[in-house]
This record gives structure tokens, sequence and C-alpha cells, in this order.
């Protein structure tokens, strides 16, 4: 009765919802996000207890990649990358799809339920890609439309590997006498809540996630979306790393 109910729910036509509303405040610009409370109940209490806790802030963004995602809430960066510490693991709640502009969980290959602090926004509809394989990748809010300008602006950077980087070339990247600092990288330097109302945010139309239980839809192949693949460029990069003054 309890499954009957939910998918009545999820199949009805607008499938409105709203939002805890919250503001991420990066080197490029200012983020803001809608937080799908009712849709996905822990994923958001689990991101809301790293913005309260302020783990995100003085965080980097870690990951970019072209039409496809920009992915930080791992890692701080003084000497080197530094990773913050996370909470257990929350329960994974594909409910929704990975289309354009939504702000979904990162997690491990082969693990649908390892989600910790790492995020990442769809830059394009990665449904077919993203909401099957690894048992779905969690969406948890979206963008609201002035913040994509911001996301434009850092895929627009220069990438050393998968990481976005201001004021250093590509034969830079290349160069092991180039020094790194946290003035070269995407920080993020606070994450606030703007409105902790659930109902703050209202007519929200996100989309529902219709292929995690379709069993005619293949699991796609582990595209390393949220795996720990991108470790390999970051340690090719041969940067020397120093404290900024």
């Amino acid at each position: 009765m309890k499954k009957l109910l939910l998918g009545s729910l999820l199949a009805t036509a607008a499938f409105a919802s709203n939002a805890t509303v919250v503001e991420m405040q990066t080197s490029q610009g200012t983020i803001k996000i809608d937080l799908f409370d009712q849709q996905t109940p822990k994923t958001v209490a689990n991101f809301l207890s790293y913005v309260e806790s302020e783990a995100y802030n003085q965080t980097v963004i870690h990951r970019s990649i072209e039409k496809f995602i920009i992915q930080g809430g791992g890692f701080k960066f003084t000497d080197d990358f530094e990773a913050i510490e996370t909470s257990p693991a929350v329960m994974n709640e594909p409910v929704l799809s990975n289309v354009k502009g939504t702000v979904a969980m990162a997690k491990l290959s082969n693990n649908a339920n390892s989600a910790t602090s790492q995020w990442f926004f769809n830059l394009k509809d990665n449904s077919a890609n993203l909401d099957k394989q690894n048992g779905g990748f969690t969406v948890f809010g979206q963008l609201t439309p002035d913040s994509y300008a911001v996301l434009d602006k850092i895929s627009a950077l220069v990438h050393c590997g998968e990481i976005p980087v201001v004021d250093i070339t590509k034969e830079q990247c290349a160069n092991a006498d180039t020094t790194l600092t946290i003035a070269n990288l995407v920080a993020i330097n606070s994450v606030v809540v703007l409105d902790d109302d659930p109902n703050s945010s209202v007519n929200l139309s996100p989309k529902e996630n219709t292929l995690i239980n379709d069993p005619t839809q293949p699991d796609a192949s582990d595209s390393s979306s949220g795996s720990m693949s991108w470790l390999l460029p970051l340690l090719l990069l041969g940067f020397k790393r120093r404290r900024v003054a």
C-alpha cells in the first residue's frame, strides 16, 4: 500500500515542491540552491549538518568536467589538498532525476549508500547516465536561475587535469616548478542557510527519476562520477604546494 501511494504521489503532473534555501559564496560568485526537503529528507539533513558545522567553509572545487559535472565538498587546501572530516554515510534516495541544474551527492563506485560530504552540480541532463548507475545518484537540490553564470565561469577556467585553476596556464599545469596556492583554486568561502523554512521556496518542479525502477533500462557503465578516480589527475599535477601567507 505504501509503495502504491508513493508511486501515485510521484506521478502527479506538477510534482511541485518547496525547499530550504542555502547560499554558497565562492571566489567566482554566489550560488543559491533550493533543497528538496520533502523528496530527499535524509540527504538534505546530511547536507545541512555539514553546512551548520561550517565544514564546507574554506573548501575548494576539486573536480570539473566540461558539459558534465562540477564537484566539491571534500577538500580544503593549505600546503596540499586535505580531506575534510566526514560523518557516516547517508542512505541513498534516488527519487529525483539528474537533469541540468540539479545538485546531487557523490559517492564511491559500486556502493549505492556511500555518500558523505561530496556533492556535484549537473551541467547538463545526465539522467540517462546517472539516474540508474550505482543505485542512482541522489539529487537533493537545484540551482536558482541566477546561479548558472557562476558555473559557466568555473567551467571556462583553465583546468589542470580535472581541477579548475585561476591565473595558471596549461603550460604551467605541466611544469613541476609551478607553485599552487589557494588563490589559484576555486574556493568556497562559506555556505549558509538563507531560509530554514522548508516551505520558503515555492513552485519548484523537480523531475522524477523514472529509470531507477525500470527493469528495461540497464545500469549505465561507471563514468566515475562520484567515484574516487578523480584522484589520478590530482596526483599527476606535480605542483609544489605551499601555505598561502
